[in-house]
């Protein structure tokens, strides 16, 4: 499913338009974005939680040239499944 297609689902599920349901998507994307970004837990129960998640910096090896390489630290995000939600995806 691509966001087009989410925006549809979303639209006929809460009786929006298309236009009012993508807003609605936007919206929370964003919100999540910046929250995650300020290293808060996005928890939305039932569904999942987001979070933010550090990466140490490391030594990793070019695969061409068998060359060590170093890799910066990096932060990333991380999402955690809901009970209800692997329980749904499980049936």
């Amino acid at each position: 499913m691509n966001k087009s297609e989410l925006v549809d689902n979303i639209a006929e599920e809460a009786g929006l338009s298309k236009a009012e349901a993508e807003r609605a998507l936007n919206a929370l994307i964003k919100s999540v974005e910046s929250a995650v970004a300020q290293d808060d837990k996005v928890t939305l129960p039932g569904f999942g939680s987001f979070s933010r998640s550090s990466r140490a910096a490391r030594t990793g090896r070019n695969p061409r040239t068998g060359e060590p390489v170093q890799i910066a630290a990096s932060k990333g995000v991380k999402f955690s499944a809901g009970a209800a939600f692997k329980a749904a995806v499980n049936q």
